[in-house]
């Protein structure tokens, strides 16, 4: 009798939860939002994600990070890698790092560019770049242009951001690694390491 009643408590149970996993599934699929936010980082994921890659407080890190959420909402991926640049008015820059994307595997990325600021010398640093609305993993290989005017500076850290078509990028330098935020340029992001920048 007693097994009887395990059994029927056990078949009521997984029935329920059946219904809610295909009540949860059946959201998804009439709220494209739900579904689209599944594939996104939320604010926490990369507060987490920049204060292990920078080794900065939450504080600084939810500093620059709760201004980018608020001006380009949750990112659908993002690049940690590392930089050098120099400049004599002129300036370059490289860079590698991974692209980190819910649901694919890693995918490493170089990047090279020209800028023209007010600046002298050179820096090596850790570059954390947010991706918005990347569709295809390939899609990250052109040209990103800087915007004008969204340099932004927190904690020690920096960000401005890039676009290209719908494609926002938001790279985020710590320290003296952020001169690009007082420069005007473009960053070139390629398969492969392109020693010219242009």
């Amino acid at each position: 009798m007693t097994d009887k009643k395990l059994t029927r408590r056990e078949a009521i149970k997984n029935s329920a939860g059946g219904a809610l996993s295909l009540a949860a599934a059946m959201a998804l699929v009439n709220n494209p939002a739900l579904a689209a936010e599944d594939e996104t980082y939320s604010q926490n994921e990369i507060v987490n994600a920049v204060v292990g890659f920078f080794g900065v407080t939450a504080q600084a890190a939810a500093g620059i990070v709760n201004h980018v959420f608020a001006d380009l909402g949750r990112p659908n991926a993002y690049i940690a890698g590392e930089e050098a640049s120099g400049a004599i008015a002129v300036g370059l820059r490289y860079g590698k790092g991974s692209m980190h994307r819910k649901g694919f595997r890693n995918l490493l990325v170089y990047w090279q560019g020209p800028s023209v600021g007010f600046d002298f010398g050179g820096n090596a640093s850790k570059t954390f770049t947010l991706v918005y609305k990347i569709r295809r993993q390939e899609e990250i290989f052109q040209r990103f242009p800087g915007v004008e005017g969204t340099a932004y500076y927190v904690a020690g850290m920096g960000v401005n951001y890039q676009r290209s078509g719908r494609i926002s990028l938001a790279p985020i330098r710590a320290g003296v690694g952020f001169r690009a935020g007082i420069n005007i340029g473009y960053l070139s992001y390629t398969r492969e390491r392109d020693l010219l920048p242009f």
